[in-house]
């Protein structure tokens, strides 16, 4: 089972990725993602943060900002003290300090600080931030160049989802006495089809024309209609005031 070390690794690579994710309105799908380092000489916990990255934009997740991160180190020795950018496993080992610090090239997403000496000067502090962004910088471009943006699709593999936002007061003609609407429309469609109390409409296949099928119905059910609109219909019966289409 995972240690402690690596739940704590986890825990870091997700801060640092969770500011970046796309809004449930936007990506309605549940995300996992699973980062396995085989063997490292250097920050498995950044790399985690740049590996998913990567996996996410090819995955089609239409992130805000791909986010990268690094390790910086410090050796110090009296007043004196050097900053290492990427810190290697002995310079993490025999060194004062593990600053990580990830972000996209904008902003800082997450910053996790581990120090054997008693303290950091706010020059220390300020050089570091500095040449952690001069190596973000240049670990994203190397991540873009290999995917300078997220797929514009999600996998042919994968569910295709459309949410759709209804008045609340509509959701019984949705469902329909019963369920018998929402049975007819998954039925017909192929489609899956979740209401939640306020109005949120999660529809879901495997082939996207069931999903815009599925949607075309209920906003047929759901939209105010307009005096001129058009509409192709069965005629199934005709009475004295009208006819039930």
């Amino acid at each position: 089972s995972p240690s402690r070390r690596e739940i704590g690794h986890g825990a870091l690579a997700e801060r640092a990725l969770e500011a970046v994710l796309p809004d449930a309105s936007i990506f309605p799908y549940a995300i996992r993602v699973v980062s396995e380092t085989m063997s490292s000489n250097g920050s498995t916990s950044q790399a985690a943060v740049c590996g998913s990255t990567l996996s996410l934009m090819d995955a089609g997740v239409p992130l805000a900002a791909p986010v990268a991160g690094i390790a910086i180190g410090l050796m110090t020795q009296g007043d004196k003290f050097v900053i290492l950018s990427d810190i290697i496993g002995l310079e993490d080992f025999s060194g004062d300090m593990d600053f990580k610090v990830a972000g996209s090239a904008t902003g800082i997403t997450a910053i996790q600080l581990d120090v054997k000496i008693d303290g950091l000067s706010d020059e220390i502090v300020t050089e570091t931030l500095e040449r952690a962004k001069v190596a973000r910088l240049e670990v994203l471009e190397k991540m873009l160049a290999v995917i300078p943006s997220a797929r514009e699709d999600v996998s042919k593999y994968a569910p295709k989802i459309k949410t759709v936002k209804i008045d609340p007061e509509k959701i019984g003609e949705v469902i329909g006495s019963g369920g018998k609407t929402i049975r007819n429309i998954s039925a017909t469609t192929g489609a899956t089809v979740d209401v939640a109390e306020d109005g949120t409409i999660s529809i879901s296949a495997q082939d996207e024309a069931a999903v815009e099928k599925a949607a075309e119905w209920i906003d047929l059910i759901t939209r105010a209609l307009s005096r001129g609109e058009v509409f192709e219909g069965i005629v199934k019966r005709i009475v004295t005031f009208g006819a039930f289409v």
